[in-house]
C-alpha cells in the first residue's frame, strides 16, 4: 500500500467567487475528473466535466500512460510542467508514485535542457520575475504574489545553471524544479513555496541573439549595481515575508560565497550549491569510506574544481575530520584542490580569498616529480599525492582520463571517485569507463542519474549523489522547528543522517545511497536531526523530541484531494 493512502480526508473551504471554469483553472484546487457528484453540483461544475467520477489513482495511471507516450525527455518534462500548471495535486501524486522515473525529468539532468530552451517551451507563468529595470517596484512585485503565506523561496540569477553556465531568464527552471522537490520529497505545502528569478541580464550571446528570448535583453550588470540590486531584493523579502526560508541557487562562484556570508546572519537562508552539495557529498563519502573499511581521516582528497561547490565540499569534509579530533591544519593538508590554473598552493599570487585556506605549501611539494613551471597540473597532483578520494565539480566532460584513473587505482585498493557535474553531458567521466579502468574496484557516485554498469558478470549500481537527498529535508527541518537561521552545523548533522541511512553502512554489498523510493522517509530522518541541532544552537525554541516529531509529520503535505466546500 502506498503510504499516501493512509492520509485522513481533508476538507477545504473555498470562497463563493471560486466556481465553475474559474475553479478548474486553479491548479492548487482543480481535481479534474475526481470532483465528486456533490462537489459538481455545489461548485458549478455540472456539464464541465465528463460524467464518470475517477479516483486519483485512476487519474495517475492515465497520466503515466500519457507520460510514456511522449517521444523525448524534454517532451516528458513539458508534459509534467503542464500537468503541474493544471492540477498540482495530481502532479505530485504522479511524481511520488513513480519517483525514480520522474525525478530525472523534473530535475537533473533534463531540467538543464529545459533551462536552455526555456523561452521556446514557456507555457504559463509560475513564480516571480524581478528584472533589473523594474528594481524600483520590488514591493509591488512581491505583493502580486498569489500565495497568502510563503514559507520557502528558491531564487536564482541564472548565471551558473548546473554545468551549463549563464542561461539568463531561462534559469527560472531551476527554482521551479527545486521547489517541486521541496514538496515531493520534503513535503512542503506547494501553496507556501515561491520560485523567483532575478533577471539582471545575460552574457550568453545565443540567448541575446534569440528572437524568442523572453528575458531582459541586456548584458549582465556587475559591481556596485549588482550588489545594490541584491541588497534591495533581500530587504524587500525581509519586509514582505520576514520569517521565510530563502535558498540561493546557481549564482556564479564570485557572487555565491559573498552573498551567503553577507546575509546568512540577517535572515533564514542558505546556498544549496555551497552547503547542500557539501552535505550530500560528505554524507555519501562517509558511506563510501565505511565501505572501504577506513575512517575518513585516513583518506587523501583531490578536489578538481574550486568554485562554490568544490570549496564548499572541501570545507565540509575538513570540518568532519576536525570533529573526529584531527587538527584543522592536518585536515587541510590532506586536501589537494585544483582550479583552472592547477593545484592551489602558496606560490601562487592569483588566489581568491576563499581558496587561500586550501593552499598547499610549495615547500612540501619540493620532491614531487612534475613538469617544470609554477603550475602543478591535475595529472601531477594525482601522481604525487596518491589520493584515495577524487571529486570532480568542473562541468568539463571527460577530464577524468584513463591515465589519471589508472594512476589513482595503482596506489589505492578501493578508489572513491565522484564525477559530480550536472547535467549528464557535463559529467567528468562515464561510470562504465571508471569501472573498466579500475577493474571493478571503484566506489562511485555521480551527480546525474546513470544506469547500472556491467563488468565481468556483475552489475554495479551507480549512486546519484544529488542535492535532492538534502535540501528538501533541510527545508522540512528548518520550517518544522521554526529555526531562525541555518548553520553549517545543521548541514553537518544532515550529512551524518544521510550516512546513517546508507544501505552500505549495514551491508558491505549494499548501495551507497538509499533508493529514491525512500526519499520521504530519509527527509523525515534528516529533518529530525536538523531540528534538534537548531535547538541545540539556540536557533529554534526548545521542544521535546516527541513534539518535534509531531511538527515534522504535520508539516509533511501529502498529495490527496480535499473535499471542497463553500465558505458560509
Amino acid at each position: 500500500m502506498n503510504e499516501l493512502d493512509n492520509a485522513h480526508e481533508k476538507i477545504q473551504t473555498i470562497p463563493e467567487s471560486v466556481s465553475g471554469q474559474a475553479l478548474l483553472d486553479l491548479p492548487l484546487l482543480n481535481k479534474g475528473t475526481a470532483f465528486s457528484i456533490e462537489e459538481r453540483h455545489a461548485l458549478g461544475l455540472m456539464g464541465l466535466l465528463p460524467p464518470h467520477v475517477e479516483t486519483i489513482e485512476q487519474q495517475v495511471e492515465r497520466c503515466y500512460e500519457s507520460f510514456n507516450l511522449e517521444p523525448t525527455n524534454l517532451d516528458k518534462h513539458i508534459f509534467l510542467r503542464e500537468l503541474q500548471d493544471t492540477n498540482e495535486t495530481l502532479f505530485y501524486r504522479l511524481v511520488l508514485d513513480y519517483i525514480a522515473e520522474m525525478l530525472p525529468i523534473i530535475y537533473t539532468p533534463v531540467v538543464g535542457e529545459a533551462c536552455q530552451k526555456f523561452s521556446h517551451i514557456y507555457r504559463r507563468p509560475r513564480g516571480l520575475f524581478i528584472s533589473y529595470p523594474e528594481r524600483e517596484h520590488m514591493d509591488e512585485i512581491l505583493s502580486n504574489c498569489a500565495l497568502d503565506h510563503v514559507e520557502a523561496i528558491v531564487v536564482t540569477d541564472g548565471e551558473r545553471i548546473l554545468g551549463l553556465g549563464d542561461q539568463g531568464a531561462g534559469g527560472m527552471g531551476i527554482p521551479v524544479g527545486k521547489l517541486s522537490l521541496y514538496t515531493a520529497i520534503g513535503g512542503i505545502d506547494p501553496t507556501t513555496t515561491l520560485p523567483i528569478m532575478l533577471d539582471v541580464g545575460t552574457n550568453n550571446q545565443d540567448r541575446l541573439a534569440d528572437p524568442d528570448y523572453i528575458g531582459w535583453r541586456n548584458e549582465r550588470i556587475t559591481g556596485d549595481d549588482y550588489d545594490q540590486f541584491i541588497e534591495s531584493f533581500v530587504s524587500a523579502i525581509m519586509k514582505a515575508v520576514p520569517d521565510v526560508l530563502l535558498q540561493f541557487e546557481d549564482f556564479a562562484s564570485r557572487h555565491a560565497s559573498p552573498i551567503l556570508a553577507k546575509y546568512r546572519d540577517r535572515l533564514c537562508t542558505f546556498n544549496d550549491d555551497i552547503q547542500g552539495t557539501a552535505a550530500v557529498t560528505t554524507g555519501t563519502i562517509l558511506a563510501a569510506a565505511a565501505a572501504t573499511g577506513r575512517e575518513l581521516d585516513d583518506h587523501r582528497v583531490v578536489m578538481l574544481g574550486a568554485g562554490s561547490a568544490g570549496i564548499g565540499i572541501s570545507n565540509q569534509l575538513v570540518a568532519t575530520m576536525v570533529s573526529t579530533g584531527m587538527s584543522e591544519a592536518e585536515a587541510r593538508s590532506r586536501f589537494f584542490v585544483i582550479d583552472s590554473h592547477g593545484l592551489i598552493h602558496d606560490g601562487r599570487t592569483d588566489l581568491a580569498p576563499y581558496k587561500v585556506p586550501f593552499q598547499q605549501k610549495l615547500a612540501d611539494l619540493a620532491d614531487w616529480q612534475r613538469a617544470p613551471g609554477n603550475e602543478i597540473s591535475f595529472e601531477d597532483t594525482v601522481k604525487n599525492a596518491h589520493p584515495t578520494i577524487l571529486v570532480g565539480v568542473t562541468g568539463q566532460p571527460g577530464v577524468f582520463t584513463k591515465e589519471i584513473i589508472e594512476e589513482m587505482a595503482s596506489h589505492c585498493d578501493r578508489p572513491i571517485i565522484f564525477p559530480l557535474s550536472n547535467p549528464t553531458s557535463r559529467c567528468e567521466a562515464d561510470p562504465q569507463d571508471l569501472i573498466n579502468w579500475t577493474q571493478g574496484k571503484a566506489i562511485m557516485a555521480t551527480g546525474s542519474p546513470f544506469d547500472p554498469v556491467h563488468y565481468e558478470g556483475h552489475d554495479f549500481p551507480i549512486a546519484q549523489c544529488n542535492n535532492s537527498y538534502i535540501f528538501p529535508a533541510m527545508g522540512l527541518g528548518v520550517l518544522a522547528s521554526k529555526a531562525r537561521r541555518v548553520t553549517d552545523e545543521m548541514f553537518m548533522v544532515a550529512a551524518i543522517a544521510l550516512k546513517e541511512f546508507s544501505p552500505v553502512v549495514k551491508d558491505p554489498q549494499g548501495e551507497l545511497l538509499p533508493p529514491l523510493t525512500d526519499l520521504r522517509k530519509l527527509a523525515r530522518h534528516i529533518a529530525m536531526a536538523v531540528g534538534k541541532k537548531a535547538q541545540e544552537q539556540g536557533m529554534a525554541d526548545k521542544i521535546s523530541e516527541e513534539e518535534l516529531a509531531r511538527k515534522v509529520d504535520e508539516k509533511m503535505w501529502r498529495p490527496d484531494y480535499p473535499t471542497l466546500v463553500r465558505s458560509r
